[in-house]
Formats: structure tokens, C-alpha cells, sequence
């Protein structure tokens, strides 16, 4: 599938070798663009295989309606990103790098050895084929005067010309895998509104556990619970109890809502059901057996199997009064109530919220206020939990802002 690069084409010049930027090259250079690909790290991808450790989730297999769904308030937007490359087309695509994909029990879909690296080692060998030049160790500087891009590379900085520019350079989070935020500045020094980045699917802080709840069980996972917020659907699910507060999966599906309470109210206050598949009259039924000459924490266990971080964490947040009568726990056993009152450090964060804004870009992702300077991915103003959505939307972004840069070297372009 190899196109050559025709000796008076177009040249491209794309910032940031992550998802996006990689399928914004191949759908360049499929249609006989020259395209350099600069990134600051040592290798591209650098994110992406550190997501796929544990399992490449790629994206998800959820009906159309609930998978736009989970773009909260962006939901319209991305919608518009994904018309054209959905998850089943991301499918297909991968499926064409000769990587088989398979659906797991909680509908996330995964390359079928569950690795990043395979899929990404077929991707670059595809776009070598296609004639695509990656710089790596070359940082973005912003722009010389004459409007040519200043680029940072191991022998010293050099302006670059091209006829287009796509801007791919990820959100705030995990500074030391290249996505740090840097491009802020440059970008505001030209004008360009950018919302501020903040934390997504992230852990947050409470005010602090007891020392014996840190020491026994930080880093203990909560299997099978359900967490809900206020006018909220309960969402079942495993966290984990870290030494200052709570993270993990469940956490950052509901982490967009509670980081909008944190900054509202001043905390946000998460219910928690440690037996989600019990309902309350069983449970109050079951504790009010008698407990005979059996510890509380051993009556617990016989009769609901609460032991071990679930135990420890009621012991924690339930009022000690309810402790004296068995069926007065059931209650709190079905909706513990965790203060939260900050996020974790962006730089720990998953991915991150804010960005540039979708109103200062056209329909094909160009800033409307520089012309040829095109935005993608995570550094877009939009946001979405963890399970192959962040992933989807890198994808589909990088292939529209490629189709925006299309039309834009080819007016008339379709």
C-alpha cells in the first residue's frame, strides 16, 4: 500500500508522534503529502504503550448512543469527530495492520494479545512505507517571525517551512512520557484562548484516613462496589484506597462531575454500596441474625462477607453508634459517604480536561485565527473516561484534522 511522495507535494508538518498525530500521517501521506512528524521524546507512541500495559484497551463495543454518551459535555462535538471513524471503523483499521481485536466481558475491546507494542511496531512500519519522516527529539518552540516553525533537535534549533501544520501534542499529564503542557504559552502568545488544563480521570484526596486505615490497607483494591454522586446512576465497579484518598477505574468514571463539585462547593461527596448485589432489606435481615459471642467484625463477615479494606473502611466512615446494633450498619453499608476534597496532581492524571476550545476551530479542525495551524486530540478542550474513549476520539481527531488539511491544500477537496 505503499504511495510515493510526488516531487512537487505538499509538505505537512505534524507536532506530536502520539495516536493522533501518527493517524493524521498516514491519512496525509495515503494521499501523496510529504510529511515530517516532529516529537520530543527519544521514541513516538511513548503514552500509548504505556497505556497498553495491563491490557491495550482500545476502545469499546457499547452501543452508539451510550458511547457518545460518555463525553459528557463535549458529547456533540466528539459525535462529529467520530461520523466518519467510529469504534467499529477503528476495529477495521486495526484489523488491517493484521492485529485481530476481541471483545472482553465488560464490552472494552483489546488487540487480541492484549499488547500496544505489536500493534504500534505494524503501524510504523506502515508509515515508513508511506514515506513518512519522524523526528524524534525534536521539540516544538513555537514560530520564527517569518511563520516557520522553530524546531529543537539534538544538532540545535532549525526553522521548518511547511505549507500546514497540525498541532498533536496531548493534554498535561504524564510530563515524562512528552505530554507536558508546554504548548500553552506558545499558542496564548498568538491569541489563542485555552481553557485551563486540569486533572481527568484522576484519584482524589480526602481530608486524611486514620493512621491505621493508611498503614493496613493503602493500596488495597475495593472489588464488586458501586459508587454514585447526587442525581447520579450507581456505577459498579472496583476502586482502589490509596494513603491519602481513592483512584482507579470506577473513581475516574465519575471524575469529570466530581472535580466540577470540588470546584463549586468545595468538596464533592461520593456514596458508597460495598455490597451492591445485596439489597437493603436482605442486608438488614441478615445482620439482625443474632451475633451470639462473636466480635462485630466477625459477625460482619459470616453474615454480609465484609472483611479485610471494606470493613476497615466502614469502621472508618460510619458513626460509631451505628456499630452498637447490627441492622443500624445496613444502611451505611449501602451508601458510605466519602467526602473528597481535591484531585490528585495533574501530572498523575490519566489524561486531562480543558485545552483548545472546539469555537476557535473550523469545521476540519483549523484555528480559525491561524490559518494552516491545525489542533487534535487530547490538547482539544473535551474530555472522557477511561475504557477506550480517550483512545477512540485521538484516533478519529488526527484523521479529521488530516481531511480539514486536505481541503485545506485542496479547496474544493472532498
Amino acid at each position: 500500500m505503499t504511495t510515493a511522495t510526488k516531487p512537487n507535494a505538499h509538505h505537512v508538518a505534524i507536532i506530536g508522534g502520539g495516536p493522533t498525530g501518527l493517524m493524521a500521517a498516514e491519512v496525509l501521506a495515503q494521499s501523496g503529502v510529504h510529511v515530517d512528524l516532529f516529537d520530543a521524546m527519544p521514541s513516538v507512541g511513548r503514552k500509548f504503550l504505556l497505556a497498553g500495559v495491563g491490557g491495550m484497551n482500545i476502545t469499546h463495543s457499547e452501543p452508539k448512543e451510550a458511547f457518545i454518551g460518555r463525553y459528557g459535555e463535549r458529547q456533540d462535538e466528539v459525535a462529529a469527530l467520530l461520523r466518519e471513524f467510529d469504534a467499529d471503523a477503528l476495529r477495521a483499521w486495526i484489523h488491517g495492520l493484521g492485529i485481530d481485536t476481541f471483545v472482553g466481558t465488560s464490552g472494552r475491546v483489546f488487540p487480541s494479545d492484549m499488547k500496544a507494542a505489536p500493534l504500534l511496531r505494524a503501524w510504523l512500519r506502515r508509515l515508513r512505507e508511506l514515506g513518512v519522516a519522524i523526528h524524534t527529539r525534536s521539540r516544538w518552540l513555537g514560530w520564527n517571525d517569518d511563520g516557520s516553525l522553530r524546531i529543537a533537535g539534538p544538532d540545535g534549533e532549525r526553522a521548518v517551512v511547511s505549507d500546514a501544520c497540525l498541532l498533536a501534542l496531548g493534554g498535561g499529564s504524564w510530563t515524562r512520557l512528552g505530554s507536558d503542557g508546554a504548548w500553552v504559552p506558545l499558542l496564548q502568545a498568538r491569541g489563542i484562548e485555552v481553557a485551563p488544563l486540569k486533572p481527568s480521570n484522576c484519584g482524589f484526596e480526602v481530608a486524611g484516613w486514620s493512621d491505621y486505615l493508611r498503614d493496613k490497607f493503602a493500596g488495597a483494591p475495593l472489588k464488586n462496589v458501586a459508587l454514585a454522586l447526587a442525581d447520579q446512576p450507581a456505577r459498579i465497579g472496583e476502586f482502589v484506597l490509596t494513603a491519602g484518598g481513592i483512584e482507579g477505574s470506577l473513581v475516574y468514571a465519575f471524575s469529570a462531575d466530581i472535580r466540577r463539585a470540588i470546584e463549586a462547593d468545595g468538596q464533592a461527596v461520593i456514596s458508597l454500596d460495598l455490597l451492591p448485589q445485596m439489597p437493603l432489606a436482605k442486608l438488614q435481615q441478615a445482620l439482625a441474625k443474632p451475633r451470639g459471642k462473636h466480635s462485630m467484625a466477625k459477625h460482619l463477615h459470616r453474615q454480609a462477607g465484609l472483611d479485610g479494606v471494606k470493613a476497615g473502611l466502614l469502621r472508618e466512615l460510619a458513626p460509631a453508634a451505628a456499630f452498637a446494633e447490627p441492622a443500624d450498619l445496613a444502611p451505611w453499608i449501602k451508601a458510605l459517604p466519602i467526602t473528597l476534597l481535591r484531585t490528585r496532581p495533574l501530572d498523575e492524571a490519566i489524561s486531562s480536561a480543558g485545552g483548545v476550545p472546539f469555537a476557535a476551530l473550523d469545521d476540519g479542525l483549523m484555528l480559525k485565527a491561524l490559518p494552516g495551524v491545525f489542533c487534535a486530540g487530547e490538547m482539544l478542550d473535551w474530555e472522557a473516561p477511561t475504557g477506550g474513549y480517550l483512545l477512540t476520539a485521538c484516533f478519529a481527531s488526527g484523521r479529521m484534522a488530516a481531511q480539514g488539511i486536505l481541503g485545506w491544500l485542496h479547496p474544493g477537496h472532498s
